[in-house]
């Protein structure tokens, strides 16, 4: 379904402590850190997860899946919105971060092996 929410991104000063927060509260199972950055993932469907990373200040980068990238980012834009240019996460998909007419910061998320290749 467009517009479902596929990955939820959660900023933590201490990940050690947000990873046993948000694991306590929902049973989220955190994989250990990516080796070149404090990332990490947890997978709470088969088309959904969610990651902690290292960042001073609270945030949440929510991700919506699309079908087609390029075409949602120009609709983003068409509506009076902010919409970055894609970019790749290499062999898993494209994101592009955006912002709503009201400067809500969202994501959204194209699945596609090739990306970045």
């Amino acid at each position: 379904m467009a517009g479902e929410i596929v990955h939820y991104e959660i900023a933590a000063q201490d990940s050690d402590r947000a990873s046993a927060f948000w694991s306590g509260l929902f049973g989220w199972e955190f994989g250990p850190a990516m080796p070149e950055m404090d990332y990490r993932m947890a997978q709470m469907s088969d088309s959904q997860g969610a990651a902690i990373f290292h960042a001073d200040k609270p945030q949440v980068n929510v991700y919506h899946l699309v079908d087609d990238i390029d075409a949602s980012t120009a609709k983003v834009r068409e509506l009076g919105g902010e919409a970055d240019d894609k970019a790749p996460v290499p062999g898993h998909g494209w994101f592009a971060a955006c912002k709503d007419t009201e400067g809500n910061a969202f994501h959204l998320w194209q699945a596609d092996a090739s990306a970045g290749q």
